[in-house]
């Protein structure tokens, strides 16, 4: 199959990503990351290489070529990133008889240490979460924005949404007598997340004040009072009241998914049902939350027994 366009870009580069995005309902962070991967390596190959454009002819002399020239500037977890992305591109094609092999099929990076998740202590998060109450108090913030930047917390640490499962939350997926939702996560799997006493009741004042006639499809969350809001507002949401809780910045709401399945792990859920809560498809995803609740049930060992 002949790979390349005359300007260097895989001809078939957009099908694929519309695979990830439509069949495989991949975030929209993950679909730009996967094409500019392998637009990065279609340009690396057409500049430094002789290469003919056939993807079948890609040799692994060639690609680890491709892989040791990343190493001078990017880092391994982003090599194995890039590497991830060519090889299911690979995959795609090969599945639909347009190669007959992958040729980075025979190719394995070593493994990458995973690194412990950063997260909130329960007092950090209760600073946080108080953020926008103490606004309202103030005057300093309308009752709308004050009443949506709260549930924006609560539904983050009530039942530790990624941010895409947030945003594209629709009323028609609350169960307020069960006080639960439906969320459909990465890979289009459905899960049922509890969403807890306190975001339920936030959740229920809110719609009874500003989305009284909302629909089954309607957005939970609004930008405005109008449009759903979007991922970059919820980044930012979440970065004013750290600011105002005087915590870290460079935590991110992925971190606020980090402390909610931390604090379970500490008070002593089960560890597959924090998986399925998380909506994890593998156990070993979940099981790096286990180290960081083993530490503090080491430090409490460590001060409490007398052998210790």
């Amino acid at each position: 199959m002949k790979a390349q366009s005359p300007d260097g870009i895989d001809s078939n580069l957009f099908d694929f990503l519309s695979h990830l995005e439509k069949e495989r309902r991949l975030s929209n962070y993950t679909v730009r990351n996967y094409g500019q991967a392998i637009r990065d390596f279609c340009i690396w190959m057409k500049d430094k290489s002789r290469w003919d454009g056939e993807w079948e002819n890609l040799s692994p002399t060639l690609l680890k070529r491709f892989l040791i020239d990343r190493q001078s500037t990017h880092s391994r977890r982003t090599i194995h990133n890039h590497f991830s992305a060519l090889k299911t591109y690979s995959r795609y094609l090969q599945a639909r008889k347009l190669i007959q092999k992958n040729p980075f099929a025979g190719i394995v990076l070593p493994k990458l240490d995973k690194p412990l998740p950063k997260f909130l202590t329960e007092k950090q998060m209760s600073q946080l979460l108080a953020g926008p109450m103490r606004l309202l108090e103030n005057e300093s913030l309308e009752p709308f924005l004050a009443w949506r930047d709260r549930l924006v917390l609560e539904l983050l640490y009530g039942a530790g949404l990624r941010v895409s499962e947030l945003a594209g939350l629709n009323y028609g997926g609350i169960e307020f007598k069960r006080g639960v939702a439906r969320i459909r996560g990465k890979g289009n799997k459905e899960r049922l997340c509890p969403l807890g006493k306190i975001a339920m009741l936030v959740l229920e004042k809110f719609k009874t004040e500003y989305s009284p006639a909302a629909g089954f499809d309607d957005p939970v969350l609004l930008g405005n009072r109008k449009h759903r809001i979007r991922v970059r507002q919820v980044k930012l949401i979440v970065k004013k009241y750290l600011a105002l809780a005087d915590l870290p910045l460079n935590l991110t709401p992925h971190k606020i998914r980090h402390s909610f399945a931390t604090h379970l792990l500490n008070h002593g859920a089960d560890l597959r049902l924090v998986q399925d809560l998380l909506g994890h498809a593998s156990l070993s995803t979940t099981q790096v939350y286990t180290h960081v609740s083993m530490g503090r049930l080491k430090d409490a060992h460590r001060k409490a027994h007398p052998r210790a």
